[in-house]
């Protein structure tokens, strides 16, 4: 087989390739495989370019056994680890040595190892939120039926509490639920007609007396003219609830939320005309470390307050679907001791 059909066959390969013959030089490589494993691989031995053990042993054992043989081969690709599944399989009558060559193509599987990390991630998540109440009912129910068996005092303070650790389970099986749905809507745009400036005014008379009990003050800042953006007012009302209420309960140390509704003829990150709620707190505040993390499932800036206050660690999460949905942005500022600053913009 000519050289120049080597090439055009790895060429052809929507995988990065490279050819290693019985003198283990390479002796081809497609582009894409220039671009992983670096320029200049033609005529060089691959251990030199391969130098991870498992992928040296893999391909010296095709070489001498000319077999099949798989394993993998980490790299590394603007800071992000990259993971491929490796094949060789053996071309018989290749190259200039005494008989064929192994090909060797990497496959990318990051994305599924990323995948497969989050699940795994995320039932590890679920298992420690629902372990903690469950081990606390336990707890108390056999503390019931012993030695609190005639404490009647002790009784009442116990259901008390079994009943705060039941509602938190209910609240995290609801979240889990109302992100499945979200999540499975994703890729389906709304195509109903919501006015921002009626949700957002009855949203914020429901929240009064929540925010009343908290001693915060509401302000809203919004137009008397109607706002209107193809959507989901289900969704966008759990949108902009989760952040006042947030804003209520974490940031409402600084006694006032305001809530601001407007709109542009263009949006810079909508490219065109959009809608933006802004909900800004005067509280203590997040450190900026945890910004870009907020969104993820579980994550908390403050787990010990979260906990304390009722959250499940998902209300953001859902935020960032529901306005993924509406081909929105979710942006959020925030210093310590500077409050924090939760900004929608949704395409109109």
């Amino acid at each position: 087989m000519a050289n120049d059909l080597i090439d055009h066959m790895l060429a052809a390969m929507p995988l990065p390739a490279v050819m290693v013959d019985q003198s283990e030089l390479i002796i081809a490589a497609n582009a894409d495989a220039l671009t992983l494993l670096g320029p200049n691989l033609v005529g060089r031995n691959f251990v030199t370019i391969l130098r991870q053990p498992q992928m040296i042993d893999t391909i010296e054992q095709g070489l001498k056994d000319r077999a099949s043989c798989k394993t993998r081969f980490l790299s590394s690709e603007g800071g992000q680890d990259t993971t491929y599944d490796v094949h060789t399989r053996y071309v018989p009558a290749v190259g200039s040595g005494s008989g064929g060559a192994l090909l060797v193509s990497f496959n990318d599987r990051t994305q599924l190892e990323q995948a497969g990390q989050m699940r795994r991630d995320f039932v590890a998540n679920v298992s420690h939120e629902l372990r903690t109440p469950l081990t606390a009912l336990i707890g108390f129910i056999e503390t019931l039926r012993s030695a609190a068996r005639d404490d009647e005092a002790a009784r009442d303070r116990f259901l008390g509490i079994m009943g705060d650790e039941a509602s938190r389970m209910n609240r995290l099986v609801g979240d889990l639920m109302s992100l499945n749905r979200v999540e499975s809507q994703e890729r389906v745009r709304p195509e109903e007609q919501v006015d921002l400036t009626a949700l957002i005014g009855s949203l914020l008379n429901t929240l009064g007396p929540l925010a009343e009990g908290a001693g915060v003050v509401l302000q809203p800042l919004v137009p008397e003219t109607p706002i209107v953006v193809p959507g989901d007012a289900d969704q966008l009302k759990q949108v902009f609830s989760n952040l006042i209420e947030n804003a209520v309960k974490y940031g409402g140390s600084g006694g006032r939320v305001r809530v601001e509704l407007s709109k542009s003829d263009r949006d810079p990150a909508m490219r065109g005309p959009a809608a933006r709620v802004r909900v800004i707190d005067e509280g203590p505040g997040i450190d900026p470390i945890h910004l870009p993390r907020l969104t993820e499932r579980f994550y908390r800036a403050d787990s010990h307050r979260s906990r304390e206050l009722g959250g499940t660690g998902l209300g953001l999460a859902i935020v960032k679907h529901i306005v993924n949905r509406h081909r929105g942005r979710l942006k959020v500022e925030s210093e310590l001791g500077q409050g924090a600053a939760f900004t929608v913009s949704l395409p109109m």
